[in-house]
């Protein structure tokens, strides 16, 4: 590995060894009452009292048989501009004669439009989202989501993976070193960036081996930047946490225990690195689990959150 030229220590460099590839009914509106009838008069006529009554009572009668088996004339729309009800089931607007099966369809085609249906649905609002439709609140998002056939390898200063395709700044940054022939990492290349928001900022990153540079020094990207190339040789990239002058991997600095290329691995900075990585959706190295070395500099976040499912 390469060593920090910063650093009045040397450092030995060593290549370092890959493991083998592995949405109402109607509303029932209630029925009109039927107007009463209007009362009946009789124009007295010039006979006795008794003649009087009969023919009044019987009067009465044959209207009352006559009302019963014409249709009433009703006016026309009640002010509500609903039409009326007859107590026979019959519904009369304006003179004209509806039947009962149309009601329903009647009564629904005055009622004003619900504000339920009138009105659009408000937009959803939804955060941005990494591959697979997770939230993605802080705005770091996976890096090697577009890789083809990637495979996490081991983690050791950093993190190992083989793989061909693009490799993207985890979020907002700085890029810091941008080289494709630094003699210090198998394959020559070199990135590191300065991470300017979210949980990191301020930390610094590299992305070094098998990987060709798509940015200069000074540029500012975003998590949707190429940063650089994977060529799918099999030395594969190694990705971790950089010193902050980026000359070379974290974990060789004395606050980090010192550990080169040669180990002991992994790397307690690899491992805390290799969890941020799982938590954007990539796939954790092999030895995750296993005893780390070294110690991890107070300015790392110990843990991150969940940022994807």
């Amino acid at each position: 590995m390469r060593s920090d030229r910063k650093l009045t220590v040397a450092y030995t460099v060593a290549r370092h060894r890959k493991p083998a590839r592995f949405a109402q009914p109607p509303a029932t509106l209630p029925r009109h009452r039927k107007p009463s009838r209007s009362r009946l008069t009789v124009r007295p006529a010039t006979v006795r009292a008794s003649s009087l009554v009969v023919i009044t009572f019987i009067a009465a009668v044959a209207a009352g048989v006559m009302l019963l088996h014409l249709p009433a004339r009703v006016p026309a729309a009640s002010a509500a501009g609903l039409p009326r009800v007859s107590g026979r089931g019959a519904v009369f607007e304006a003179g004209s004669l509806v039947s009962v099966p149309d009601l329903n369809e009647l009564l629904m085609s005055r009622q004003p439009a619900s504000p339920a249906t009138t009105q659009s649905a408000a937009p959803v609002q939804t955060a941005p989202a990494i591959a697979g439709g997770a939230p993605q609140p802080t705005g770091y998002l996976n890096p090697l989501r577009s890789v083809s056939g990637l495979i996490a390898q081991r983690i050791d200063m950093g993190v190992d993976f083989v793989g061909t395709g693009p490799v993207y700044a985890i979020g907002d940054a700085v890029i810091t070193n941008a080289e494709d022939d630094n003699s210090g990492w198998p394959g020559g290349g070199w990135i590191t960036y300065q991470l300017t928001d979210g949980p990191a900022a301020g930390l610094m990153v590299y992305v070094a081996e098998d990987v060709t540079p798509a940015v200069q020094v000074g540029d500012h990207v975003t998590a949707s930047t190429v940063i650089g190339s994977m060529s799918g040789s099999s030395e594969g990239i190694e990705t971790g946490w950089a010193m902050p002058d980026g000359a070379s991997a974290e974990s060789q600095l004395a606050a980090a225990g010192g550990i080169g290329g040669n180990g002991p691995f992994p790397t307690e900075v690899g491992v805390n690195f290799d969890e941020l990585l799982v938590a954007l959706g990539v796939p954790s190295a092999p030895n995750l689990g296993d005893q780390a070395y070294g110690l991890l500099p107070p300015n790392y976040p110990a843990q991150w959150p969940q940022l994807a499912s």
